[in-house]
């Protein structure tokens, strides 16, 4: 009987073993395993391949500022779910090149399809274009709106330099697709970070008008009159953070609110370049 021929042994390692040389290489995941199938699971001799290969170069951009990027919007043929991917890079050389704003609308669209977790399936090619375009580029804000049965969702994306730079998606509850867009709009240019005094932090508020109490008193005003003159001031300080509160963009004269009139505005998210 013949002997039968050795085959050639599998190396042994874990996936922590690939993870680990991930995070010491900066080398995306597919490289790592091949680093360590290639050097039979040495950790070490397969760092130095990695290096070698030119695959490890990443890591030493991990650390870099990336605030420059792209956002993409996914909307479902119903517009009745909705997606915002931002990716970070260092320049926007980069970020309105093909390769990088088209990896952001594939993100995208998976979420969209997915959920937020979808984005992780792209890590390996964000890995992948770290190296390609030699930036520290990152995965950045992941949302997802699915409306409600019988509200309105819309969505609006700022372009500049060929790659989006601002996005929003509201959901509102009543209305009409033109208040929605139009709310939509204003939130692009206005950039509220919150939708009702609800929701701004009580800290934030006490130091504001703990602030504003100062400036009144300084000012040598008589003292009956410091309450009506802090509460103006502390209203105009609403104004300029939430958004049911701040003129319409295309009518000052009326607050969003008052645009609003039966509808109201379920929730809304924003994700800007840079901020």
């Amino acid at each position: 009987t013949p002997i039968p021929e050795e085959s050639d042994p599998v190396p042994e390692f874990t996936a922590k073993d690939v993870q680990a040389l991930r995070q010491a290489s900066g080398a995306g995941m597919m490289d790592a395993k091949r680093a360590l199938t290639e050097n039979d699971g040495d950790f070490d001799a397969a760092a130095q391949w990695l290096r070698e290969k030119g695959l490890a170069k990443a890591a030493s951009r991990s650390d870099r500022e990336n605030n420059q990027g792209a956002v993409a919007v996914a909307v479902d043929t119903d517009a009745v779910v909705a997606a915002i991917v931002e990716l970070k890079c260092e320049t926007d050389f980069v970020a309105k090149s093909d390769q990088f704003t088209e990896l952001a609308e594939e993100i995208a669209g998976l979420v969209l399809e997915g959920g937020e977790d979808a984005a992780a399936q792209k890590a390996d090619a964000i890995d992948e274009l770290k190296v390609t375009l030699k930036e520290n580029i990152e995965l950045g804000r992941v949302v997802r709106f699915a409306a409600a049965e019988g509200n309105l969702l819309d969505t609006y994306l700022h372009v500049q330099s060929d790659r989006g730079v601002n996005a929003v998606l509201v959901e509102l509850a009543g209305g009409t697709p033109e208040l929605a867009h139009d709310v939509a709009v204003h939130i692009a240019f206005s950039k509220p970070p919150y939708l009702s005094r609800d929701e701004v932090p009580t800290d934030q508020v006490e130091a504001e008008r703990a602030s504003l109490e100062a400036i009144t008193k300084a000012e040598g005003k008589p003292e009956a009159a410091w309450p009506k003159i802090i509460e103006g001031r502390l209203n105009g300080w609403y104004k300029e953070r939430v958004l049911l509160e701040q003129g319409f963009v295309r009518d000052e004269k009326q607050t969003i609110s008052q645009l609003l009139g039966d509808a109201s505005i379920v929730r809304f998210a924003q994700v800007v370049i840079g901020a």
